[in-house]
């Protein structure tokens, strides 16, 4: 079981509850990744969004900084709004910061889980199942080999032109990322892409009908072998004890809430809803280490996924406790997880 981090970047937050800098923000992100490589996490991924409090806007940029700053660890996006991206340069972008890392590089796209960039690049939102078809269609044909001919009707096509550099391996891993969406769990089965889950509420194990439509669709597609697999990404949060870490992660989901009710009328935030949350079966991570190991086996159990990375850093959480957390997930949560899957 691969462990790790993602993040879309937070910035953190005044006494009076005003937001700093964001490239404070941005700072403190590459920070977390050189720390998730030292404590010997598997996997860390940035997230595309376009708002102050959330300003990590270009993954590649990132990735390819912390590529150079790292060793071990696996880098990623988490996800590419390939919708609204051009792909030969999420191509491209991705591909040189592979090769800075010496092979290390992999993207997740989706269509994202806001709307900023629509608007931000000149697209029609109605647009989005189009753009997102073809460009992931691209992408695939960009990543086949260095000769490229495509044609599709949201972008001019290409006649066989190569695209540079290329991937030390040859080519990228290319993960579909999705909330949980039944048509894009067949899409990634009937394209062979291994898929990526994003939980952030509810009971986690019922995305195990959703990984078994998946395998079951890329069995009847003829897809097998190790690129057909499931990764899975939940909030979560890991201090010393349980109380601790509900305690340090509410004010930053209580903010996010709010931001969200604000901008897509989500139920404001109840502080009896958000506990019940991070306790099992519920979707929140959040807890000491041995809480946090027994629920990520839980979820395999349902899930059968090889990857599980977190989210710790929203609304304004405070950047020693995100640290401290990660430590905690390379340190202590990995080797019981291991543990415990041994035992399985």
């Amino acid at each position: 079981m691969e462990l790790g981090v993602y993040s879309f970047g937070d910035t953190q937050r005044n006494a009076d509850g005003t937001l700093r800098a964001t490239a404070e923000a941005i700072a403190n992100l590459h920070e977390a990744i050189v720390l998730a490589d030292a404590v010997g996490l598997d996997y860390f991924g940035v997230g595309e969004h376009h708002t102050v409090d959330m300003p990590a806007s270009s993954p590649g940029a990132m990735v390819a900084a912390a590529a150079g700053a790292t060793q071990q660890i696996r880098l990623g996006s988490s996800v590419t709004v390939l919708s609204t991206d051009d792909p030969v340069r999420v191509f491209q972008q991705f591909a040189t910061a592979d090769a800075i890392s010496g092979g290390r590089v992999e993207i997740t796209a989706g269509r994202g889980s806001s709307v900023e960039s629509y608007p931000l690049f000149g697209y029609e939102l109605s647009d989005h199942d189009q753009l997102y078809a073809e460009k992931l269609d691209l992408l695939m044909t960009l990543n086949s080999g260095e000769r490229t001919s495509w044609c599709g009707s949201v972008r001019s096509g290409i006649d066989d032109l190569v695209v540079v550099p290329r991937p030390v391996q040859g080519s990228l891993p290319i993960w579909l990322g999705t909330g949980g969406s039944a048509p894009s769990t067949v899409r990634a089965g009937r394209l062979g892409l291994p898929v990526s889950y994003g939980i952030i509420g509810g009971i986690p194990a019922r995305f195990g009908r959703l990984a078994d439509l998946y395998r079951a669709t890329a069995q009847r597609s003829g897809h097998h072998g190790p690129n057909i697999k499931v990764s899975a990404g939940t909030f979560g949060l890991i201090a010393p004890t349980k109380k601790d870490a509900v305690d340090r992660f509410y004010p930053g989901w209580r903010n996010l809430q709010l931001l969200m009710t604000q901008r897509r009328h989500w139920p404001e935030p109840e502080r009896a809803r958000y506990e019940e949350q991070t306790h099992a079966p519920f979707a929140y991570y959040v807890g000491d280490p041995d809480d946090v190991a027994e629920r990520i086996i839980d979820l395999y159990r349902h899930l059968g996924h090889m990857r599980h990375f977190f989210q710790m850093d929203l609304g304004g959480l405070p950047h020693e406790h995100f640290l401290e957390a990660i430590t905690l997930l390379g340190t202590e949560v990995k080797p019981r997880v291991q543990r415990l899957i041994d035992r399985l």
